[in-house]
């Protein structure tokens, strides 16, 4: 049987006495400004945009910033913070959902966007490495001309490094899988200030503990990721993109088993509900239906593309779709999924003066549909509408509750009904976040999904890697 939760609060008063004291804080700051310059900021308009991403989670700034430009910077930065047990959270573009940016007990947030060159692009083995800092669009532009493409698209133009420590993964993740697929490599600062290199270019390798992947996803609570080496795909001849709107979630989602059953390669395909749409249309001045709506793409050939999208098209037909919009040229495929990514953003465009508080589940499949409808009815009763937005390839949805600022009852009622979602999710075999990743929302569920045996290995490895626990403290595994 699983443990009982443990709630985020007692995480949090468990390491609160390592928070650095005033005299410590002030000569690590001292050496870190011989270092940096004013490359260390003390300024607290600096430090609070820095404690927060864009998650509901309340402002714990940290007491500096350093902006750091290689990685033997970050491995000084560290190797100090070490030295006087000054806790270290590295910070990408800020746009992290489950509060893995708050300074929960202090210290010196390390801003990685400076580093953002693109080091080297392998044309003939498919693969590259980037600096931690390089954003997803930015590194598309550049391989705009070789015929390759980074595949990982969470929505926000996220850094590399971001998007690795948070094993990030977003619309096209059904066809070409998430962050854990496509990392061959790494470089990071480990808690002492070491500098480890992990993995190889090779496609595959025996050779010892995979120190790659139990880097992605670790949240920065192991060590700051400076630069990563990332697999690339061949750009598809031709790209089809689509929406269609169906009579209810199940109907869409039936046909997206069906879909997945059949074998059809879809690049993307994802659901945007009834509600949400409106918001859409309100926000992106477009005319969608006011239904539940499915947003796809195929690639491959001129001829597959073809064949794909008339297959879909029978299965959604027989689900009751009666409209299928067709995009085939760049122009017009921005536009679609522009409307998509601007989701969340139109959400809170028809909530006018609210926060929002986004959270995500996934599970089977064949369970998508049973989810979304119990939501839906639990939701009726509460102050919220059901904005539902999923990558249903993958079994992956989100929700979106949006709180007045200051509303103890809206955030107690947001908070109750998100709990509620991930334990049904858990109970239908899927987990508690499927993307967004644990920080400090989703930790006093760890222990309900993996079980304590798991949860206590995990904190055996964050131990044995960073014994002063000074890595991103109280995230992820928060011994």
């Amino acid at each position: 049987m699983p443990a009982t939760d443990t709630t985020e609060t007692e995480n949090q008063e468990s390491g609160a006495e390592k928070t650095p004291a005033a005299e410590t804080l002030a000569s690590a700051l001292t050496e870190l400004q011989a270092l940096l310059g004013k490359r260390c900021s003390l300024a607290e308009a600096v430090r609070s945009t820095h404690g927060k991403g864009e998650s509901w989670h309340p402002l714990q700034a940290p007491d500096a910033v350093c902006f750091a430009e290689s990685t033997q910077e970050v491995a000084a930065i560290v190797t100090i913070c070490a030295r006087y047990r000054i806790p270290v959270i590295p910070y990408g573009s800020g746009t992290c959902i489950e509060g893995q940016l708050q300074a929960v007990h202090g210290g010196i947030s390390i801003d990685l966007s400076a580093m953002n060159a693109i080091l080297a692009v392998h044309s003939d083995d498919m693969d590259c490495r980037v600096q931690a800092g390089v954003t997803r669009k930015q590194l598309n532009s550049h391989l705009r001309d070789t015929g390759l493409f980074f595949p990982i698209d969470p929505g926000a133009d996220a850094t590399i490094g971001g998007m690795a420590a948070t094993r990030a993964s977003g619309t096209n993740a059904v066809r070409y899988g998430t962050m854990r697929e496509n990392v061959l490599s790494l470089t990071y600062v480990d808690a002492s200030g070491a500098i480890v290199q992990t993995g190889t270019r090779a496609r595959k390798s025996s050779a010892g503990y995979d120190l790659t992947h139990l880097l992605v996803g670790s949240e920065g609570t192991l060590g700051v990721i400076t630069e990563i080496g990332l697999r690339l795909h061949g750009q598809p001849e031709a790209v089809l993109a689509a929406v269609a709107d169906f009579p209810s979630v199940d109907a869409a989602v039936q046909t997206v088993i069906e879909t997945v059953q059949l074998g059809i390669p879809m690049a993307r395909i994802e659901l945007v509900d009834s509600t949400s749409i409106r918001a859409i249309n309100a926000y992106s001045h477009t005319d969608y239906p006011e239904r539940d709506t499915l947003f796809l793409e195929f690639h491959g050939t001129d001829a597959s593309v073809e064949e794909q999208v008339s297959t879909f098209r029978e299965l959604a037909v027989a689900q009751g779709s009666e409209r299928f919009e067709q995009a085939r040229f760049e122009e017009e495929r921005s536009r679609l999924w522009q409307a998509r990514h601007d989701a969340y953003y139109a959400i809170m465009a028809a909530h006018p003066g609210k926060e929002g508080m986004s959270t995500d589940v996934c599970v089977p499949i064949s369970s998508l549909a049973i989810i979304i409808n119990w939501m839906r009815e639990v939701i009726v009763e509460s102050p919220f509408e059901s904005e539902v937005l999923g990558h249903v390839g993958d079994g992956n949805f989100h929700m979106i509750f949006c709180i007045t600022p200051g509303s103890e009852t809206e955030l107690a009622a947001a908070n109750q009904l998100n709990e509620q979602l991930v334990h049904r999710a858990i109970e239908l075999g899927g987990t508690c976040t499927g993307e967004h990743g644990i920080g400090l929302g989703k930790l006093k569920y760890l222990r309900r999904e993996h079980g304590d045996a798991a949860v206590d290995t995990m904190q055996s490895i964050k131990r044995a890697l960073d014994p002063n626990n000074l890595m991103n403290p109280g995230k992820t595994v928060a011994v």
